[in-house]
């Protein structure tokens, strides 16, 4: 876009005015050739359609825009302010160009960014979630903590019991330890004084025989039995 400060003689208006009819004669063609298209567009869509891409949130707040730079443009050039030339045409349709490019490229990029948004909500809301359950169950064992001192009470009077029963049975296995090494001992005694008094009953038999052997060699002896023995059958005989 040029812009060009113009005297308002007559010589600059007779050089401007052939460029502004040529220059709208090529944004004529221009025009047409943009908006013509292989198929036929009913009037009020191709209307609405343009509605749509003026700038604005109503119906009047568009049309006040395109009165306005109507108005504007108008102006400036039945001034000769600006005059429209080569340059203006390259940025009119590279205008037209960009806006058109940005109209089908906008909604693949909202939405993708739209896709982009949701994905990190959902990681956040998941993260949320998962440090809520996570809380939560703290929470919880906390809750079932609350009962640890009773629990305590419990646990030592039950490992003080525990201790004592140990205790009593420990005691209880040195006594028995106690009465078993006892009974080896006076077991082992009883069979001292038996073998004592077994050896002292052979010693006192083997004595017992000699002496019987010894006396019944002596004659005196062997008389004394021989009358002994003949006498008990002289008894004998005379009570039957």
């Amino acid at each position: 876009m040029a812009f060009r400060l113009l005297t308002k003689g007559a010589t600059a208006a007779a050089v401007a005015r052939p460029a502004i009819i040529t220059s709208r004669q090529a944004l004529g063609a221009a025009a047409v050739r943009a908006y013509s298209t292989p198929k036929e567009v009913e009037p009020k869509q191709k209307a609405a359609s343009i509605i749509d891409s003026l700038p604005g949130n109503s119906l009047v707040s568009k049309t006040g825009f395109v009165t306005l730079s109507t108005g504007l443009a108008t102006f400036l050039i039945s001034k000769e302010i600006y005059v429209f030339n080569e340059e203006s045409l390259v940025l009119l349709c590279t205008g037209a160009f960009l806006g058109v490019l940005l109209k089908y490229l906008r909604e693949p990029y909202v939405n993708m960014a739209e896709d982009h948004i949701n994905r990190i909500k959902n990681i956040l809301n998941k993260a949320r979630q998962d440090h809520k359950a996570a809380v939560q169950d703290r929470i919880n064992e906390a809750g079932q903590m609350k009962d640890l001192v009773d629990v305590t009470k419990s646990l030592f009077e039950l490992s003080r019991d525990t201790a004592r029963v140990e205790a009593e049975a420990f005691a209880l296995k040195q006594q028995v330890a106690v009465a078993q090494e006892v009974k080896s001992t006076l077991d082992s005694w009883v069979r001292h004084e038996a073998s004592l008094r077994e050896r002292e009953q052979k010693q006192l038999a083997a004595y017992l025989i000699e002496k019987v052997q010894k006396d019944l060699q002596d004659p005196k002896v062997q008389q004394q039995i021989l009358d002994q023995a003949v006498a008990d059958i002289q008894k004998i005989a005379k009570s039957a």
